[in-house]
């Protein structure tokens, strides 16, 4: 199973951003897919996670200015950023709860992508 993410990139403040990440593999179901970044010298944190059932939850930090997407068809989900402030400075990291079929069993995993830098500022 890999998670490919992209949309990173520099912005100004106030400005917005949408990342993406899209889970691939033989066999796999999503069960959830969410995004945790990680700012320097700090520890990894949630930023907002989505059910396959479509329920949404957000870091304090982010209730109002991000949205979190999925697109079950695509096994991907989405991050808009908007408003973005020099806080939200990170390394922003795809994670997926997935299940993996295999011919006897059923395999149910975390999964992280390699990350995509997100820098705010002027």
């Amino acid at each position: 199973v890999q998670l490919m993410e992209s949309g990173g990139g520099l912005v100004q403040p106030g400005g917005s951003l949408m990342l993406s990440c899209v889970a691939s593999g033989y066999g796999i179901s999503i069960n959830a897919m969410g995004w945790y970044r990680q700012a320097p010298g700090k520890q990894r944190e949630l930023v907002a996670t989505v059910t396959s059932e479509g329920h949404t939850n957000y870091a304090d930090s982010v209730k109002g200015r991000f949205t979190v997407s999925t697109d079950s068809a695509k096994k991907a989900v989405y991050l808009q950023m908007n408003r973005l402030e020099p806080e939200d400075t990170a390394v922003y990291y795809c994670n997926g709860d997935i299940t993996t079929a295999f011919a006897t069993n059923n395999v149910r995993n975390y999964y992280w992508g390699q990350g995509t830098k997100v820098t705010v500022s002027s």
